[in-house]
């Protein structure tokens, strides 16, 4: 046993292998003495998480004394492999494999050198440096083009700078099951499609005549599409309480649209309460 393996039972298990999890890959060989093929397997592990140098853990559960652990990971033969990332199973193999494909099952769970430039580029984003942010994801894009949390990542930052046209050319023609956020992606990107002026012109408007109401769902849009959604919704709600019947009750439309955008989401079951308080 290594610095970058050790034995794993049900007592330890969350803090060795679920919360380890969120900051590195966590791979679980569930063995059992008796097991021949656990006996071949083991060292390959072993020696693998010794050569990658702590770019995973490697947890090793006997599955015989942590019964329960295999039960509620699913463990119906072993030796079982099974890979967390964030608290949750990510991957698996079952059986004696190979050196070259244990190898190519820890390659798939390591983040490359995109990943790292991806991984920095979150960190300029959260400090405000959207600039330094694009261009770690363009290095990043370089190393490995087909890369799709890089392009979905640059994607959203040219959306929160309302640019659409440069966010549609990252995205490209990615279906909906690419990645998680594409559907939201392109609901924001419909909403700023359909504003045609900046945040800065339709503010204006709106302080210069409290009741343009066309101003309020050009601004509300952009600012959907900018991801700022309570600015928005609060616009909505703005011209919702002024005039019902507006535009075909566009603002109730517009805003129930916004509800479907952030399904799931806290501030929605908030801005239906406020919602219905408007309309009786």
């Amino acid at each position: 046993m290594s610095e970058h393996d050790l034995d794993v039972g049900l007592a330890d298990f969350p803090q060795h292998v679920l919360e380890e999890s969120k900051r590195r890959p966590v791979v679980v060989d569930f063995w059992a003495p008796w097991c021949g093929p656990c006996k071949s397997l083991k060292p390959v592990l072993e020696k693998l998480a010794a050569e990658y140098g702590g770019k995973f853990l490697l947890a090793k559960i006997n599955s015989d004394e942590n019964q329960e652990l295999a039960a509620r990971y699913g463990v119906r033969g072993i030796p079982s492999v099974k890979a967390f990332i964030d608290g949750e199973p990510v991957d698996e193999f079952s059986g004696a494999l190979p050196e070259g494909e244990v190898r190519a099952f820890l390659d798939r769970l390591i983040p490359g050198p995109a990943d790292e430039l991806r991984a920095q580029a979150a960190e300029l984003r959260v400090a405000g440096d959207l600039s330094g942010a694009l261009q770690k994801l363009a290095d990043a894009s370089r190393i490995d083009p087909a890369h799709i949390g890089v392009r979905l990542d640059a994607a959203e930052i040219m959306l929160d700078l309302n640019e659409a046209d440069e966010a549609q050319r990252l995205m490209g023609s990615l279906p909906d099951d690419a990645d998680p956020r594409v559907p939201q992606m392109k609901a924001r990107l419909q909403f700023m499609g359909t504003a045609g002026e900046d945040v800065a012109t339709l503010t204006q408007r709106v302080a210069a005549n409290e009741n343009d109401l066309e101003a309020r769902l050009k601004l509300a849009n952009l600012l959907v599409a900018a991801g700022q959604y309570e600015a928005g919704m609060d616009q909505l709600l703005e011209i919702v309480r002024r005039d019902r019947g507006f535009g075909d009750d566009i603002g109730r439309k517009t805003l129930l649209a916004v509800f479907n955008l952030l399904d799931g989401d806290e501030r929605v079951s908030r801005y239906r309460r406020l919602l219905a308080s408007a309309l009786y």
